[in-house]
């Protein structure tokens, strides 16, 4: 006789487990503690084996006729429903753990483990909500170029170019982590290389608001790196020049004894010979400098050679390990806070700032002249700027 849901339901529970039969090797197990689950008994290779289907009402009868059926055709194919379910489940299990979401999440917390910066960390956080949507619950290994494409092109219609781009580029990187621990085959997001719209041309990122630029003042001073690459780093932010010009400096080219450092034409930009005041506070490190590196000819050599200067990356390299994103700062940026606090403060002519930014004059003959009448009120600022930064260092925000 087979079960209904009124016979199911006013089964009570009593001191010992006891069966309901259904037919088809199916039964309801109704156990002391009131619970009532499905089984399945079969045999499989002369041996008699059990199915659990889960339990009621949340499996209603209904659900576990399908399921005896269902395990009544593996049988007649000569599988066994049992082994079935396994596969199953693991394929679920694998599924659920190799989706794009999962992937992405396991690569932000590796780069957690590797002390990435939290803002950083945040970022791709972030990158990976504008993923989640449209692409998160896919397995990784399914995903078509034209279903990241869609993702990234609903972005890109609101205006946000740089988005769209930033969310293609995370997407490659979790990409390649997938490829790399054998869970895709091929990158997606590499077949989109031009499919977007490029982002419109930024400055090269810059800390603008005083206090955040104290904050990272105070990590230059923590960092653990090569004393060389960390005084560089400092003495940067003191003179504001281009990074290129103080990779390349010379001990010929200072005259401590007069404060001033001589850029010759040749490693400027503007191709015209530029004088920088320098502070007491880039006097001092340029002191300490010369005990370590003064025999030789560069200030700041390379640590593989001194006959080399610093590598071009060294300065946003060292930015990066401490846990500033390129898109936050970089070292040139430091010539637009000084530029900006400069100019905000009032204090000093805009002739005189864009004269120690080395930028090019448009009045040519004004500009040789102005050489020597500016030097002053430039060595008055630079020696302001240095003080200025002290005390943003060690008390945060200043008033200008």
């Amino acid at each position: 006789m087979t079960l209904t849901d009124t016979a199911i339901r006013a089964a009570k529970p009593r001191e010992k487990a006891y069966k309901l039969a259904d037919g088809g090797g199916l039964y309801l197990l109704v156990n002391s503690g009131g619970g009532k689950l499905w089984r399945m008994k079969y045999r499989m290779g002369g041996k008699e084996k059990l199915l659990s289907f889960g339990a009621y009402p949340a499996v209603s009868l209904r659900d576990a006729r399908e399921r005896r059926d269902e395990a009544k055709r593996l049988l007649a194919g000569g599988k066994d429903p049992m082994v079935e379910k396994q596969k199953a489940a693991l394929a679920a299990s694998i599924s659920a753990a190799n989706t794009f979401e999962a992937v992405a999440e396991e690569l932000i917390a590796k780069a957690k483990g590797e002390e990435r910066a939290e803002a950083t960390l945040n970022k791709k956080r972030w990158l990976l909500s504008l993923l989640r949507p449209s692409i998160g619950s896919l397995p990784i290994s399914d995903i078509k170029p034209s279903e990241l494409l869609a993702a990234l092109r609903a972005v890109e219609k609101t205006g946000k170019r740089e988005t769209a781009n930033r969310m293609r580029a995370f997407a490659g990187a979790v990409f390649k982590y997938a490829i790399s621990t054998d869970r895709a085959e091929d990158n997606p997001a590499a077949n989109l290389q031009g499919a977007l719209a490029a982002p419109k041309t930024a400055h090269r990122a810059a800390i603008l608001d005083p206090e955040e630029f104290g904050q990272l003042l105070r990590a230059i001073d923590g960092f653990a790196g090569q004393p060389t690459t960390k005084n560089a780093l400092i003495l940067l932010a003191h003179l504001f020049c281009r990074p290129g010009e103080l990779r390349a400096a010379a001990w010929s080219e200072f005259d401590l004894a007069k404060g001033l450092w001589t850029i010759p034409e040749g490693r400027m930009k503007m191709r015209r010979l530029h004088v920088v005041p320098l502070s007491t506070q880039a006097l001092a490190i340029l002191t300490d400098m010369k005990a370590l590196t003064g025999r030789g000819y560069y200030v700041f050599p390379s640590v593989r050679s001194t006959k080399r200067p610093l590598s071009e990356n060294t300065f946003n390299a060292a930015l990066r390990r401490l846990g500033y994103d390129k898109d936050e700062v970089t070292a040139h940026g430091f010539r637009s806070t000084a530029s900006t606090i400069l100019n905000e403060s009032g204090l000093w002519s805009a002739d005189a700032i864009e004269r120690a930014l080395a930028h090019k004059d448009r009045d040519e003959v004004r500009g040789t002249y102005d050489r020597g009448v500016r030097l002053e009120e430039r060595a008055k600022m630079m020696q302001w700027w240095s003080d200025y930064l002290d005390r943003l260092r060690e008390i945060g925000a200043v008033a200008a």
